[in-house]
């Protein structure tokens, strides 16, 4: 496989992710298939793939440079913005999802046929660096990590995503006991949500509801996981709980998404080996 050929496929990986994201269901607080028109789904799975010729320019310029250097951070920050801009123009969204995606897509290239802890590893190194070329007005992620102390998506990432890696133990354990596929992603999910501090709940709930929805998620795993019977009926009550606050545990999906692609991608690297 040519490294172009190469690079889209780390690309299709990863909105492969965001999709499988996207249509998994019951999410609490989150956007799924059963609470979107199929015409708001759509322009969610849309604007997703919108995300594929930017994430593939991040694979390029990773392989291109060959080193995790600042200035490799800052081409990546210069291609997320101008893909966040088409994203936008697509029907919207994504934009943390890209933040985990980007970061990991290039840091996959970086280390073809790695496991995910050499991957997350890369991406550490990568988000070490300051982006030079970054707007200097504070995002409402940023606002909020300063004033409560969260680490936030760019703290995430610069301690190598260890809720993605988490998230990705859970679903490796989950298949290990028979759940389903998306019992498994379920479990996953809420893995994350039970210790992330989502700067989204900080700013619509305050440090009391991230609390409120970190225990909301433990007593589904405490009761067995999704594939339970006492796990399932703690979801629906935490779904229901999150719907009626409307409370979106969102930074949680992005970190779903960042797991689920570093799951496909030894089979994207199988794919990259000469027959």
């Amino acid at each position: 496989m040519t490294h172009g050929r190469a690079d889209e496929a780390l690309a299709q990986a990863a909105v492969s992710a965001l999709t499988a994201q996207l249509a998994l269901a019951p999410k609490p607080g989150l956007p799924d298939p059963r609470d979107l028109t199929a015409r708001d789904h759509g322009s969610l799975r849309w604007s997703a793939k919108a995300l594929a010729p930017g994430l593939t320019a991040m694979a390029a310029a990773a392989r291109r440079t060959g080193e995790p250097t600042p200035t490799l951070r800052a081409e990546l920050g210069a291609i997320g913005r101008g893909t966040e801009h088409s994203a936008g123009l697509a029907g919207g969204g994504h934009r943390g999802a890209l933040w985990v995606l980007g970061l990991l897509v290039a840091a996959a290239a970086l280390t073809p046929g790695r496991g995910a802890r050499d991957v997350t590893a890369t991406a550490k190194r990568i988000a070490a660096h300051a982006d030079r070329r970054a707007p200097r007005r504070p995002s409402r992620g940023s606002s909020v990590s300063a004033k409560y102390g969260a680490a936030g998506a760019r703290g995430e990432a610069r301690a190598g995503f260890p809720h993605v890696r988490r998230a990705l133990d859970a679903l490796t354990a989950a298949r290990s006991r028979g759940a389903t596929e998306s019992q498994a992603r379920l479990d996953a999910l809420l893995t994350v949500m039970s210790s992330l501090q989502d700067t989204e709940l900080l700013y619509t709930a305050g440090p009391v509801g991230l609390r409120h929805v970190q225990a909301g998620a433990r007593a589904v795993l405490q009761a067995g996981g999704t594939a339970t019977k006492a796990g399932a009926t703690a979801l629906t009550e935490l779904d229901t709980d999150l719907h009626a606050r409307a409370w979106s545990p969102r930074g949680s999906a992005g970190l779903l998404a960042g797991a689920l692609f570093l799951d496909a991608v030894p089979e994207v690297a199988r794919a990259e080996r000469p027959a």
